[in-house]
C-alpha cells in the first residue's frame, strides 16, 4: 500500500469505529461509564442510594446525563438537568459473572414512561465492562479499576425540551425490584457572563 495511503485507511477506520453509540463495542462503554459514574461517589452522596434526587448532579460527564435506579424499592427524585444533554439510564442492571448475568436477563424485564408516553429500551449484555469506582462506594465497594460482565435493560433519550418532565423508571428480575418516579427539569444554559 502507497504511503500516502496510510493516513487515510486510519481515517477511514477511525470514524467507522467512532459512528454512534449503538455501534460495535458502544454499549460496553456505555454501560462501563454508567457502572463508573454510579460507583464514584461514597454511599452517603451517591445518585443511587439518594432519596430526593439532591445528588443527581454528582460527577455527571459533558456528553451525557446519567441517571439511578434503586438498591430495592421505589424513590422519588427531582433532578435538575441541563438542556441539551441526552439522558441515560437502566431500568434494571447488575455486574455478575456470565452465566449470572444470563440467569438475571432471561427474567428482566422493564418500561420506563416519559411524560405519559412509553419510550423504548434495549437489553445489553457484555463480556466486561471496566468500572472505576472510589472507597466506599456502594456498588463496588472499594477504590480503583475492575473488569466485570455487565448486563441490563437500558434506555437512552435524546436531549428533551426545557421545562418540567415526568419519568418513570420500572424495573424486575427474579425476587429484585426497583423504580423511580422523576421530576426532571430541564433548564436552558443561564446567560452568558
Amino acid at each position: 500500500m502507497p504511503l500516502r495511503s496510510v493516513p487515510f485507511l486510519l481515517l477511514i477506520l477511525g470514524l467507522v469505529a467512532g459512528c454512534g453509540l449503538r455501534g460495535a463495542g458502544a454499549e460496553t462503554s456505555i454501560q462501563g461509564r454508567w457502572w463508573t459514574w454510579a460507583s464514584s461517589e461514597p454511599e452517603n452522596t451517591n445518585p443511587v442510594t439518594d432519596p430526593s434526587g439532591r445528588f443527581c448532579h454528582r460527577n455527571q460527564p459533558q456528553d451525557v446525563w446519567f441517571l439511578a435506579g434503586t438498591f430495592g424499592g421505589t424513590a422519588r427524585r427531582t433532578c435538575e438537568v441541563p438542556e441539551g444533554r441526552p439522558i441515560v439510564f437502566p431500568l434494571v442492571n447488575r455486574t455478575a459473572t456470565r452465566a449470572e448475568c444470563r440467569r438475571f436477563m432471561a427474567a428482566a424485564k422493564g418500561e420506563a414512561v416519559l411524560d405519559g408516553a412509553p419510550v423504548a429500551s434495549e437489553r445489553l449484555t457484555e463480556g466486561r465492562v471496566a468500572i472505576t469506582g472510589v472507597a466506599g462506594n456502594p456498588l463496588t465497594g472499594r477504590k480503583g479499576r475492575m473488569l466485570s460482565p455487565a448486563c441490563g435493560i437500558w434506555v437512552r433519550l435524546r436531549p428533551l425540551k426545557p421545562g418540567r418532565h415526568t419519568l418513570t423508571i420500572r424495573g424486575s428480575s427474579e425476587d429484585f425490584r426497583t423504580g423511580v418516579d422523576y421530576t426532571l427539569i430541564v433548564d436552558p444554559p443561564g446567560p452568558q457572563a
